[in-house]
């Protein structure tokens, strides 16, 4: 199930591409944004923020703080670089960046492989229905729990 694997031209590309959305709309990314987004992507799974805490300290040899990498967090979610996914209160990278509204997760509750898939008819029907409920959407983050096909086998 987990096509997030990515190779090291493709993280390297991804992290390009956010330094480039950054700069061309005059966002900071700073060093602890840019580390987090990069300690985020290379997980092939969901990672919490206090496994990024513990990566951020085992890799600069330095304290860090949760506020620090919260507010890290958010800046990549407020951007659309990083999906939380609420079910397991974790963290995966986005390979696309700004290039869709909507997406959905399909995450393994055994393993937590995790897939994100994007579906425009999936998003023009949520969209309708909040038309027709005259409700106003602000944030749409879908997440099917079940189990990969590794882990419904064994």
């Amino acid at each position: 199930m987990n096509k997030n694997s990515k190779s090291a031209s493709e993280l390297k590309a991804s992290i390009s591409r956010v330094d480039e959305i950054c700069k061309s709309n005059n966002l900071g990314f700073t060093d602890i944004r840019k580390l987090v987004f990069e300690i985020i992507i290379k997980n092939n799974k969901p990672i919490k923020a206090y496994q990024i805490l513990d990566e951020i300290r085992n890799i600069t040899n330095k304290p860090s703080h949760p506020p620090t990498v919260y507010r890290a967090i958010d800046f990549l979610i407020e951007n659309g670089f990083v999906h939380k996914l609420n079910s397991i209160n974790s963290f995966v990278g986005c390979f696309h960046p700004k290039t869709h509204e909507e997406c959905y997760f399909l995450i393994c509750k055994k393993c937590n492989l995790y897939q994100e898939c994007c579906d425009d008819s999936l998003k023009d029907r949520i969209s309708k229905t909040a038309i027709h409920n005259n409700f106003e959407i602000s944030n749409t983050t879908l997440e099917i729990e079940g189990h990969c096909l590794d882990c419904s086998q064994k």
